[in-house]
């Protein structure tokens, strides 16, 4: 199959430290190279993927100067507009940017939505668009839009290979990802404090976060229990989530998915989280971490600790979260997604001829 993956400009592929996106992106592609198909990019110059890359932009956005981010995204998709006759499918990772696009020219194609879906914007745009095939990445996520075309929700995944269990049970809690309100590290903080263990937070912070992270976040990195150690990188992340005692998730909005916990997964890591968004779709409470509703309650979690088997975390992972799982059923969504456009018989009156086209308005007056 010939298919294009379409991904954002702000980040490479895979990301050099943070970006949950773009890293899935980069373990998608990688394993339908490994299964065989045949793979474009379009992405930052600055990626490494195995598959065929078309760069927009020598390096990510977020590691440029550039300031009109928009300018980069309209270019990459006149880009995919020129070259969508040569594949099979367009997989589209970059939100809703592409949807006046994809609903005038008809090309297969479908969207992972990966972000939050709950603002009240994006009703009004997506009522406007309902008829634009989707992907969801939890079940939670699709609730604020029940009445756009979903075609599927297929989870995030990632390479077996890329992280290895550690039976050894670490002396830590691990927080990692973003210092933002909705993330909660200051609540993180709050459990390992009066539990009396250190913590150690590896996440980076946005500019638009930084006056958050001044004014909220930052005098309690005081505390000789917490240690902060910032962005750190793919290769770093093993070590840091395989040495942990538990990742701490308490986050404090709707999660879509939360790619840190599978990852937490697959070094044997147990996961303690609030109950919000998808975790429930991930955590399986009581054999993979635990899901809590309050500080309260993970207090009382970390009791139960020793009663989490870290092989039985790992095998969790290996049955739901990798990447070849994750490509699998995208593959079938393609597949679907093809057949639903394919060209259909269609019989005019005059018994000499038979059309083969797609829709009646694309007959040129010879309507059935």
């Amino acid at each position: 199959m010939k298919i294009a993956q379409i991904a954002p400009l702000y980040e490479s592929i895979p990301p050099k430290f943070y970006g949950g996106t773009e890293r899935v992106v980069s373990y998608l592609t990688e394993e339908l190279v490994r299964q065989g198909h045949e793979v474009t990019l379009f992405a930052s110059g600055d990626s490494i993927t195995n598959a065929e890359l078309i760069s927009i932009c020598d390096k990510s956005l977020r590691l440029s100067d550039c300031v009109d981010h928009l300018s980069y995204h309209f270019v990459q998709m006149q880009e995919v507009i020129e070259q969508a006759q040569r594949f099979d499918v367009l997989h589209f990772h970059t939100d809703y940017l592409h949807f006046p696009i994809s609903k005038l020219l008809k090309y297969p194609c479908i969207t992972t939505l990966h972000g939050r879906l709950d603002l009240p914007d994006l009703q009004f745009l997506y009522k406007k668009f309902s008829d634009i095939p989707l992907i969801s990445i939890s079940n939670h996520q699709r609730l604020p839009l029940p009445f756009v075309n979903w075609r599927n929700t297929v989870y995030h995944g990632i390479p077996k290979d890329f992280y290895s269990l550690n039976n050894n049970e670490g002396k830590y809690f691990a927080f990692l990802g973003r210092i933002s309100p909705e993330k909660r590290v200051d609540t993180a903080i709050e459990i390992a404090k009066k539990a009396g263990i250190k913590i150690k937070i590896a996440a980076k912070i946005d500019k638009v976060d930084q006056l958050y992270f001044d004014e909220k976040i930052k005098h309690l990195f005081d505390d000789p229990l917490v240690e902060y150690i910032g962005e750190i990188n793919e290769f770093e992340k093993r070590a840091f989530l395989a040495n942990a005692l538990a990742l701490l998730f308490p986050i404090d909005w709707p999660e879509p998915f939360g790619l840190v916990m599978i990852e937490a997964m697959a070094n044997g890591t147990p996961v303690i989280a609030f109950n919000r968004g998808a975790v429930q779709e991930v955590v399986d409470h009581g054999i993979n971490g635990f899901i809590v509703r309050d500080v309260n309650e993970a207090l009382k979690a970390l009791n139960k600790l020793h009663l989490i088997n870290r092989k039985k975390c790992r095998e969790v992972f290996d049955i739901r979260f990798s990447s070849e799982i994750m490509a699998k059923n995208y593959v079938r969504n393609y597949e679907q997604i093809i057949e639903h456009n394919a060209p259909k018989l269609r019989y005019i009156p005059n018994p000499d001829r038979v059309w083969i086209s797609g829709p009646p308005d694309e007959l040129n007056g010879d309507l059935v």
